[in-house]
């Protein structure tokens, strides 16, 4: 009977699927902050100077890169995170590199922990500043920034599965009749005694 990669279990999908969520309150914000709505700036502040021709272009940017790389995430748990869309010229229908797409993953995890960490760290006295918001304004921006503490530890739960995952198998692109499913797992259709190939 052919051998099948593990099932991602619940807790992987759910980690995976959370991480756009953390990052999304911020962007969020961002955004607000750079169409104008009153954040609880003082008057007189750089950044209650919004809209901006320049920086809301900037800040609509950084949101929007933000949320892509924690989308990515999603593919940690996905078949397109086993093997490239056949959409994708020259690699497309390829088997990901299991080393390689781990090891992206693991830099990334350290980076936005490194990053989020000492934001976290120096939180207090950044929103001690004159120019920072008070009062409501000051906790709705807290709100927004708090759950990006969790965007590190989440990458790096889930990077750790998606590696102990594929470690003992690897999928090609040249299995006859077989399926990826939506997490990963792959079904054979056609040739019974196919079995996914062992990475190296």
């Amino acid at each position: 009977m052919a051998a099948t990669a593990r099932p991602v279990p619940r807790w992987a999908e759910w980690a995976a699927h959370a991480v756009p969520l953390v990052v999304l309150p911020s962007g969020l914000w961002r955004f607000a902050l750079g169409l104008g709505v009153p954040l609880g700036f003082a008057e007189g502040s750089d950044l209650a100077d919004f809209p901006h021709p320049v920086v809301t272009p900037y800040v609509f940017g950084l949101s929007l890169v933000a949320e892509f790389f924690a989308f990515l995430t999603l593919g940690l748990v996905r078949g397109w995170g086993e093997v490239f869309p056949r959409w994708m010229p020259l690699i497309g229908g390829r088997d990901v590199p299991a080393l390689a797409a781990t090891g992206v993953a693991s830099l990334g995890a350290v980076a936005v922990s490194l990053i989020f960490g000492a934001l976290g760290l120096g939180w207090r006295d950044a929103m001690a500043a004159p120019d920072s918001p008070h009062g409501f304004g000051a906790l709705v921006m807290s709100a927004a920034y708090l759950p990006l503490l969790a965007w590190g530890p989440l990458l790096a739960a889930v990077t750790v599965h998606y590696y102990l995952r594929r470690r003992g198998h690897s999928i090609s692109d040249n299995r006859a009749g077989s399926n990826t499913s939506g997490n990963g797992v792959s079904t054979t259709t056609a040739s019974p005694d196919l079995a996914l190939r062992r990475t190296r």
